[in-house]
């Protein structure tokens, strides 16, 4: 067993808070990894305050996480002591369904196994994820971090950026396509770049006038303001792609008459159903919604690397561990833009002050 320090919310959410516990020892095909940093997704808030009521307690987050090899099994053959790596989503799989056979591991038909909070449909079991010190996983969903990214802007490429990275390649977004980017957050502001890096024309969506600058800043050909009813209607047929990044419950159907004909909207935001739409506003266009789901650990391995080609890194906070439960506040009220990354020396800070009023969890 391998000894870990980490921030959990031990039973239901009312503050994350330092734990100690166990992990299990190197299998042959394992990476023990010593974290350097980890990103702080909104998924986090919503899982440690059991949003989507499937948390399983004690809830220790972190799925964009970013550090060294300190160790591995005598089977693996890809990465050395000292490489920089990063894991994002998924830790595990099945291996054997058809989706896990053609390396979409994220539609594995079994279930993936999530970094945190146990298998995508929890049954008992639990996973604790990147708040701490380190952490073991099989090689496979190891990443390789190319020089030219620097490790604290590495996490949420391991999330926002696959997941919007994962649409725009499976729908094919290429040169000179019109793309809007509906939400400007975490995700929308990696969206933008990923989509301007491919060669499309990106508008930005958003309900926020003062990210107007930001948006230009990163590849907007323009901003427009969703709550602006003339300037919606003048986008009217306009998109041959829509990302939908938008977190919360709300209305499509604004989105969706955007759309030109053939057009596609792709939800990968929110997790809640959405209102009904105009079906007929889909037929008599033949556009499509559809939805995306995160990425393969094949995309996520792409995306590190093209952004590494191109320059393309997120806009961050770099943030103390012992504030973690100060920046979900600040999450809920929209105050963090546009990624939180957790600094995790202070966490070594944190476990040499605290360590006798850590308390302990069980892997």
């Amino acid at each position: 067993m391998i000894e870990s320090y980490g921030y959990a919310a031990t039973k239901s959410y009312n503050k994350l808070r330092p734990v100690r516990f166990e992990r299990e020892g190197l299998r042959p095909h394992d990476v023990a990894i010593t974290i350097q940093y980890c990103g702080v997704c909104h998924s986090d808030l919503h899982q440690v305050k059991n949003d989507w009521g499937n948390t399983v307690y004690p809830c220790l987050p972190g799925h964009e996480i970013v550090g060294v090899v300190d160790d591995f099994g005598v089977e693996v053959q890809g990465f050395r002591k000292g490489d920089l790596v990063g894991v994002g989503c998924m830790i595990g799989s099945c291996g054997t369904c058809a989706s896990c056979k053609e390396g979409l591991e994220q539609y594995c038909e079994k279930g993936f196994l999530g970094t945190y909070n146990g298998p995508i449909e929890p049954d008992g079991r639990n996973t604790f994820g990147g708040y701490s010190s380190n952490i073991v996983v099989h090689e496979h969903f190891v990443l390789n971090v190319p020089k030219g990214l620097k490790p604290e802007f590495v996490g949420p490429i391991l999330c926002a950026g696959v997941t919007t990275y994962s649409p725009l390649k499976n729908w094919g977004v290429s040169e000179g396509d019109m793309v809007a980017v509906v939400g400007f957050g975490g995700l929308g502001h990696m969206a933008t770049q990923i989509a301007k890096a491919m060669g499309a024309v990106v508008s930005v969506i958003s309900t926020t006038a003062d990210k107007e600058d930001d948006a230009l800043e990163l590849g907007a050909e323009a901003f427009i303001l969703s709550t602006t009813k003339n300037a919606m209607d003048e986008l009217k047929g306009q998109f041959n792609f829509i990302i939908n990044t938008i977190p919360d419950k709300h209305e499509v159907d604004p989105y969706l008459e955007l759309l030109a004909r053939d057009g596609s909207m792709v939800m990968v935001g929110v997790l809640v159903p959405e209102p009904g739409w105009n079906q007929q506003s889909m037929i008599m266009k033949r556009r499509s919604m559809a939805g995306s789901l995160i990425g393969s650990i094949e995309e996520t391995q792409e995306v590190l690397d093209f952004c590494a080609k191109h320059g393309i890194h997120p806009k961050i906070e770099l943030v103390d561990i012992k504030d973690i439960n100060s920046v979900f506040k600040r999450m809920e009220k929209k105050e963090i833009r546009y990624r939180a990354v957790i600094d995790m020396k202070t966490l070594d800070h944190e476990k040499s002050i605290q360590q006798k009023d850590l308390g302990s969890i069980g892997h």
